[in-house]
């Protein structure tokens, strides 16, 4: 993030009173980045300003709620859940660490980009579907938050009962993004009308390797074949434990035990509007835990286990995710954003063999992609619903860590008014999605050879 935060005509959505609150946010947050810098009074400083930042955010999440009950927006239980969550988990989170620290400059600095990049991101899209009346699909199942609050209470203690870790939840609105190499486990239960109960269980591989791995006694760096039939054991042992808390819970019988690589799991996950969808930091790797309640059977080629191949089968999947973990560490990573299912499989299939290719399909999940995976190249669709194109290279020209990311962007638009409107942002180019696609292929390469160290 750079030295301020500087408001721009972007940010309003159309609602006087909203965007002046938005603004005034703006101002406390560069408030408080300056006081970072102050030795002489930043302690004091920095934890008024926070103070003051914390009461202008309630009360703009009270009245941005309130305005948007009186226009009946469909989208208010769930606007209100992302307003709890930040208010209720990522705040106190931050303050934790500035008292830990004494208010350091680093973890000053650290509350204003977590803080900044929240109150962006928040603003470009989910403030501005309130005027425009689109909805997050995603989140539209989730439980109510009571609900919420005892599963992530369950699944603490059970994760402190097996490996006594003292867990925190981090985010119970997990989108599916990646957190370093990690272990996709998918289990799937059917009553006699065919519906299914799933449950995704992601383990960050340190995390099995410094519990399940210290407890074998495993001097392994890499999560083993015997690791992981321990891993699947623990998990079924979990699940068996939550499914208690399901009404009818004892119809459902388990149907099919899966192992996903990411690209599995993230085709599978975006189709779901899960019921729970917890992110937990264990103190030793990061650990999420899904459930969805479906119709049909969403089948995307993972590992299927039982008894008679179980050995056999996990040995290939974790021989698969090295052989891919080695690939990809001699593969540029490129990240294709397009609201086209079409255009994201047609780039997969173009670019896969030569490159370590992410999708994302919004704006949204762009900005996660990029702020989790870092790619060497982003190929950014023009045209998008809500959040378009131009966007989403704004917030990433924004923030420190993300500026100099290239971008290309793949569009049918290649007029000069839209040329102009974003030259001053740095793209590396554009790529017309009418050429031929050994051509896009060409530019790619040819970007890549011209830039390589």
């Amino acid at each position: 993030m750079g030295n301020c935060l500087v408001w721009n005509k972007r940010y309003n959505i159309g609602v006087d009173r909203i965007d002046r609150q938005h603004q005034k946010l703006f101002v406390i947050l560069n408030k408080l980045f300056q006081f970072g810098h102050q030795e002489e009074k930043s302690h004091w400083a920095c934890r008024e300003a926070v103070k003051y930042f914390k009461e202008h955010t309630f009360q703009h999440f009270r009245d941005e709620e309130e305005y948007m009950a009186s226009i009946h927006y469909e989208g208010l239980e769930t606007h209100r859940r992302i307003h709890t969550n930040f208010r209720d988990r990522t705040l106190p989170a931050l303050e934790r660490e500035l008292d830990r620290t004494n208010y350091s400059e680093n973890a000053v600095y650290h509350f204003f980009s977590v803080c900044a990049g929240w109150l962006v991101g928040h603003t470009l899209i989910e403030d501005h579907m309130i005027v425009s009346g689109d909805v997050v699909k995603q989140w539209e199942k989730l439980l109510p938050e009571e609900e919420q609050a005892m599963m992530s209470q369950t699944i603490a203690s059970l994760l402190y009962n097996m490996f006594q870790l003292d867990s925190r939840l981090i985010s119970d609105c997990y989108g599916g993004e990646r957190f370093g190499d990690g272990i996709y486990y998918r289990l799937i239960y059917e009553d006699r009308e065919k519906k299914k109960l799933e449950f995704f269980l992601i383990f960050e591989e340190q995390l099995i390797i410094s519990t399940i791995g210290s407890v074998m006694e495993s001097k392994s760096e890499a999560v083993s074949v015997m690791l992981m039939n321990v891993v699947r054991y623990v998990a079924k042992q979990l699940v068996g434990r939550v499914k208690r808390q399901f009404p009818c819970s004892e119809q459902f019988e388990k149907k099919e035990e899966q192992l996903l690589t990411y690209e599995q799991f993230q085709k599978v996950f975006e189709k779901q509007s899960p019921q729970f969808s917890l992110l937990f930091d264990t103190g030793k790797g990061y650990f999420a835990f899904c459930v969805t309640s479906a119709g049909t059977l969403q089948s995307e080629g993972g590992v299927s286990i039982i008894t008679e191949n179980a050995m056999t089968e996990v040995e290939k999947y974790l021989n698969q995710n090295m052989a891919e973990k080695m690939a990809k560490k001699q593969k540029k990573k490129l990240l294709v954003v397009d609201d086209s299912d079409f255009v994201l499989q047609t780039m997969r299939a173009l670019l896969g063999e030569d490159y370590e290719v992410i999708t994302a399909k919004s704006g949204l999940s762009a900005f996660r992609g990029i702020t989790l995976d870092k790619p060497n190249l982003v190929l950014l669709d023009y045209s998008m619903p809500v959040c378009d194109g131009r966007q989403v290279l704004e917030m990433i020209r924004a923030e420190k860590e993300l500026i100099d990311i290239p971008v290309i962007f793949l569009t049918s638009r290649v007029d000069k008014e839209s040329v102009k409107k974003v030259i001053a942002l740095r793209p590396e180019g554009y790529l017309s999605k009418s050429l031929p696609p050994q051509t896009i292929k060409k530019e790619i390469d040819q970007y890549f050879a011209k830039n390589s160290c």
